[in-house]
């Protein structure tokens, strides 16, 4: 890798990276293009996984993307042990924190503590884009 595709990155959101670490294993100092993200095809759209690993300072660290089809969810309200940030990019849904359903939109985020019931649905006609970053200290 380059030393300029390096220094890239994706303006106004945290750098999007797609090295996969395994967990536990602790994620180098990296930069990548969002493409390069490792792409799975699902029955609610795309999901990106860009990486999830250790660092200095947390035991695990997640980051992808989910590009949502119309009327539809990637799960049921859920809760897990890691702390959460949400980000729309593209499109209109319902988010879910505690069981209050709130609509969003581009520049929306949302942050749920761990072990708090959330979830996320795509309610408009076109996909919507949102990018999730997740980890345990």
């Amino acid at each position: 890798m380059s030393k300029d595709s390096r220094r890239n990155f994706l303006p106004g959101l945290l750098a999007p990276m797609a090295l996969l670490g395994a967990e536990g294993k602790k994620l180098p100092d990296f930069t990548w293009n969002a493409g390069e993200a490792k792409v799975e095809k699902e029955s609610f759209g795309t999901h990106n996984k860009y990486f999830e690993g250790s660092t200095d300072q947390l035991k695990l660290l997640v980051a992808g993307s989910v590009v949502l089809n119309p009327g539809a969810t990637p799960h049921p309200p859920h809760k897990h042990e890691e702390e959460e940030i949400m980000l729309i990019t593209e499109g209109t849904g319902i988010i879910g924190v505690k069981g209050k359903d709130k609509k969003v939109g581009p520049g929306t985020m949302m942050y749920c503590a761990a072990n708090q019931l959330h979830d996320i649905r795509n309610t408009g006609k076109t996909p919507l884009t949102f990018y999730y970053y997740k980890w345990k200290a």
